[in-house]
């Protein structure tokens, strides 16, 4: 399943313009990881402004990776879990990637100095002071941006088209797919559900199995002779 997420980002960071390489092709089996192992994906981009401030958002997207040269990437999926401060202060895996040395070993590797240290991660609580209070204490650990699978994948999928096809890709090819057949919708649809929950929530008139004109017809009376 690792490999799975550390294609998805992969393919987003690549679609962005980055340069991506895989630190190492062996898995950690049977021992603790050392912190040089930590680092999931390094990355460049070679279309970065000299100049240019970094973002001041602690939650990245498309808009915010543009503004920066290089980054460490470490990917931790976990699907089925939001991530609260209280799990992450319990998981110190996670963030491990960010700490001096794991940092100084990726630095060696990518032949740049202070890349961005951009944590990939399933979910955030929902509640806004739970997402703030997670995302401070990420900053706290030295990351220095938080990306999310699920804008990752919308964004992944907006820049598909469906009269294209990515044989290079296999991701790209079922996003294509799924989106070609309607089983995956644009992000903006998402400005509509409220909309079309107020609707689905009116009364629905009685069903009688007449016809409208049946109906008609009664109301008015008999026609006259």
């Amino acid at each position: 399943m690792a490999s799975v997420n550390e294609w998805i980002v992969r393919e987003y960071l690549e679609a962005l313009g980055f340069l991506v390489r895989q630190p190492r092709k062996y898995q950690v089996v049977a021992r603790s990881k050392g912190l040089h192992e930590e680092v999931d994906l390094l990355a460049v981009n070679p279309l970065f402004p000299p100049g240019q401030p970094g973002p001041k958002a602690k939650l990245w997207g498309a808009a915010e990776l543009g503004q920066i040269a290089s980054v460490i990437v470490a990917v931790r999926g976990w699907h089925s879990e939001k991530f609260t401060a209280a799990m992450l202060a319990s998981s110190p895996e996670v963030y491990r990637f960010a700490e001096p040395e794991a940092v100084r070993a990726a630095e060696t590797e990518l032949g740049v100095a202070n890349p961005a240290k951009v944590l990939c991660m399933a979910d955030l609580p929902a509640d806004p002071d739970q997402r703030a209070e997670a995302l401070g204490f990420l900053k706290s650990r030295g990351i220095d941006g938080v990306i999310l699978f699920r804008p990752m994948l919308l964004e992944l999928a907006e820049r598909v088209d469906v009269k294209k096809t990515y044989e290079k890709s296999d991701l790209l090819q079922i996003l294509r797919i799924l989106k070609n057949y309607d089983l995956l919708k644009s992000g903006q649809m998402d400005l509509f559900a409220h909309s079309r929950r107020r609707r689905s929530s009116a009364p629905v008139p009685e069903q009688t199995g007449e016809l409208p004109s049946q109906r008609v017809a009664e109301e008015d009376g008999p026609a006259d002779a």
